[in-house]
C-alpha cells in the first residue's frame, strides 16, 4: 500500500515549511512542496519527495497548475495550506480534485476582513462595528464617514494582510488622517500593488471600532464542521495601539474556566457563520473584564483564519500520545514529547487520527522578538545567556545579520522566537521576559 501523499502549499517567505516537512517525515508521509520559488527553498531544505512550482501570486493559475499535476499522474491525498492566501488556493483545488477541504467561499471569507465582518454581523456573532472604503477615497470624506459610523478610537486595517501588518489605531480626526496616509503608502508598495491587481480587495481599507479588553488566541481544528479547541493562549502584553505588535503567547489561559468555554463557543459560532468546516483555525478575540469577571458584551471576534498559528509559534504545542501514527514511533526522548501541531494537521487531513488528541500538560509560551527600530541588523549578543534562563527550551533567530529591519506597522516579520515551558503560565511568562532582557541587538540606522 503506498504511503499517504500530501501537497504542502508554502510561500517562499513562510516560516512554516521546514516544520511541516519534518512533521511529514515523522508520520512517514510523502510531502510535495508547492511553492512559488521551489528552487530557493531547495537551497535550505532537503526535499525527499520533490516539489511543484506554483504561481501563488495568481491563485487561479496556481489552481490550474495543481489540477494539471494531479491529472498528469501526481497523486495527492490531501492539500495542506500554510497561510491565508494558500488556504484559498487549496480550497479551490481540493474542490476540483474531490478532496476534503473548506468551501472556497468560506476560505476567502477568512482571508478578506470585510467579508469576515459581514458574515459575522449577519449571523449575530459579536465583532467590532466596521465600515470599509477604497484606498482612493478622499481623506476628508473617509474621516467624515468614520466619524459618523464608527467614532473614535478606531482601528484601520488592510483587508488582505495578516500579523498586524498595517493595523493602526486612531483616537481623533488628526491621527486618523495620519494613519490613513501611512496605510496608503504601505499599500502603494510594489509588492502590495501587485496583490491588489489580482484581488481589488487588496486596495481597500477596513475601519472598525476599537475593542478594549484582554486579547486571546484560540488554536483549533474543524472536523466535519465541529470545532475542537486545541489551545487557548493569553497575550499578557496589552495590545492597545497605536500599533499592534504581538509579543507573548502563553498557554494554558489564566482566564476563568467559564470565560474560556465562552471563548470557544463564540469561535465555533464564528466558524459556522463563515462556512468553515475542515482543517485548522486560528482565532483572535478580545475579552472585556471588570474586577476579574467577564463584562457584557464580554467577547468580540477580531479575526478567524483558516490556518494554523503564524511564524514558528506552533512549536509551543505538543499533543498527548494516544491513538494515531505518532503513538508508536521510536525517536528516543523526542517521542515522549508527543506529536506537533503540524503532525496533527497533516494526520487529520489524511485521516490518520480519528480525533485530535489533547494538548500535553504543563504550561508553554513563545515570545515573538519585536523589531525595536528600522535599520540593518549588525549583530546579536546574549544568545547563550538567554538560552541559559531556566525554562527556556529554544531560541530561534529568523533574521540574519545584514538584513534590513522594518518594524510594524509596515514590517512583516520578527527578529526571532523564544520558547519556554514550565509548571505554570506565570513561570513561563517570567522566563520569556528574563531571556528577552538578556538579548542585545546592534542595529545600524538607515541613511
Amino acid at each position: 500500500m503506498p504511503r499517504p501523499r500530501v501537497l504542502l502549499l508554502c510561500a517562499t517567505t513562510s516560516y512554516r515549511t521546514e516544520d511541516f516537512i519534518a512533521a511529514a517525515r515523522r508520520l512517514d508521509v510523502e510531502a510535495v512542496v508547492g511553492s512559488d520559488r521551489c528552487h530557493v527553498l531547495a537551497e535550505v531544505l532537503d526535499f525527499r519527495d520533490g516539489s511543484l512550482a506554483l504561481d501563488l501570486r495568481h491563485p487561479d493559475a496556481a489552481v490550474e497548475q495543481i489540477v494539471a499535476a494531479a491529472e498528469g499522474g501526481q497523486r495527492f491525498d490531501a492539500l495542506v495550506p500554510t497561510n491565508d492566501a494558500t488556504a484559498v488556493i487549496a480550497a479551490h483545488a481540493a474542490r476540483r480534485l474531490g478532496l476534503a477541504s473548506n468551501p472556497p467561499e468560506a476560505a476567502y471569507t477568512a482571508r478578506n476582513k470585510r467579508r469576515m465582518r459581514e458574515a459575522l454581523t449577519q449571523a449575530g456573532v459579536p465583532c467590532p462595528r466596521f465600515i470599509s472604503f477604497p484606498m482612493t477615497l478622499d481623506a476628508g470624506a473617509a474621516e467624515a464617514e468614520v466619524a459618523r459610523a464608527i467614532g473614535y478610537p478606531c482601528v484601520l486595517k488592510p483587508l488582505l494582510l495578516s500579523a498586524s501588518r498595517g493595523v493602526i489605531r486612531a483616537d481623533d480626526a488628526a491621527s486618523f488622517t495620519r494613519a490613513l496616509g501611512r496605510l496608503r503608502a504601505l499599500l502603494e508598495t510594489p509588492e502590495l500593488r501587485a496583490q491588489a491587481e489580482v484581488d481589488p480587495a487588496g486596495a481597500e481599507v477596513l475601519v472598525e471600532c476599537f475593542v478594549p479588553g484582554r486579547e486571546v488566541a484560540l488554536e483549533g481544528i474543524l472536523v466535519g464542521g465541529q470545532l475542537h479547541t486545541l489551545a487557548l493562549f493569553d497575550k499578557p502584553d496589552p495590545l492597545d495601539g497605536p500599533f499592534f505588535e504581538e509579543t507573548l503567547y502563553v498557554t494554558p489561559s489564566r482566564l476563568p474556566a467559564e470565560v474560556q468555554a465562552a471563548v470557544s463557543a463564540v469561535t465555533a459560532q464564528a466558524t459556522r457563520a463563515m462556512g468553515l468546516v475542515s482543517g485548522p483555525v486560528h482565532a483572535e478575540l478580545r475579552v472585556e473584564m471588570r474586577d476579574g469577571v467577564a463584562a457584557a458584551p464580554a467577547i468580540a471576534v477580531i479575526e478567524v483564519a483558516a490556518r494554523t498559528i503564524g511564524g514558528l509559534c506552533a512549536r509551543t504545542l505538543r499533543f498527548s500520545l494516544g491513538e494515531g501514527p505518532s503513538a508508536s514511533r521510536d525517536e528516543g526522548a523526542g517521542a515522549a514529547e508527543g506529536p506537533t501541531l503540524e503532525e496533527l494537521v497533516l494526520g487529520m487531513a489524511l485521516g490518520l487520527y480519528e480525533a485530535p488528541p489533547p494538548r500535553q500538560g504543563g504550561a508553554a509560551g513563545v515570545m515573538m522578538l519585536p523589531v525595536p527600530g528600522a535599520g540593518v541588523l549588525q549583530g546579536v549578543a546574549g544568545e547563550e545567556e538567554a538560552r541559559a534562563v531556566p525554562g527556556i527550551v529554544e531560541l530561534a533567530m529568523t533574521t540574519r545579520v545584514g538584513e534590513t529591519l522594518v518594524p510594524l506597522p509596515e514590517g512583516a516579520s520578527y527578529l526571532g522566537f523564544l520558547f519556554a515551558r514550565g509548571a505554570t503560565p506565570e513561570a513561563v511568562e517570567a522566563a520569556l521576559r528574563e531571556a528577552h532582557g538578556r538579548l542585545r541587538f546592534d542595529i545600524a540606522a538607515l541613511l
